[in-house]
C-alpha cells in the first residue's frame, strides 16, 4: 500500500489531490498543498483521487483552507471522501468545508 499523496492539475484553477492524506502524509502534504497554491493560483481543491485519510487529513484540508483565506483566495473544497466528511461532522467542523 502506498503511504504517498499526489497533486495534479487536471482543470485550470483547480488543484487535484490523490493518494493519502494521513499522519503518515500529511506533515509533507500541507506544505506541498499550500506552495501548488502559492504558485498558481486556484479556485478550488479537488479531493476525488483521495483513496484513504484519517483526522490529520482532515485538520490538513482544514489548514490549507485558512491559510488561503488569511491570504484572501477564498478556497472551496470538492469531492470530500465519505470517510473526511464523515469525521469532520463528527468534529463539528463539516461547516468550514463548504
Amino acid at each position: 500500500m502506498s503511504q504517498a499523496f499526489r497533486l495534479s492539475r487536471e482543470a485550470p484553477r483547480v488543484l487535484g489531490v490523490g493518494g493519502e492524506l494521513t499522519f503518515a502524509t500529511a506533515a509533507a502534504a500541507l506544505p506541498a498543498i499550500v506552495q501548488a497554491l502559492a504558485a498558481e493560483p486556484c479556485d478550488r481543491l479537488d479531493l476525488a483521487g483521495v483513496e484513504r485519510s484519517d483526522s490529520a487529513g482532515l485538520a490538513c484540508v482544514l489548514a490549507v483552507q485558512a491559510d488561503m483565506a488569511q491570504r484572501g483566495r477564498p478556497l472551496q473544497v470538492s469531492n470530500v471522501p465519505a470517510g473526511m466528511r464523515a469525521l469532520a461532522l463528527v468534529c463539528e467542523v463539516d461547516g468550514l468545508m463548504a
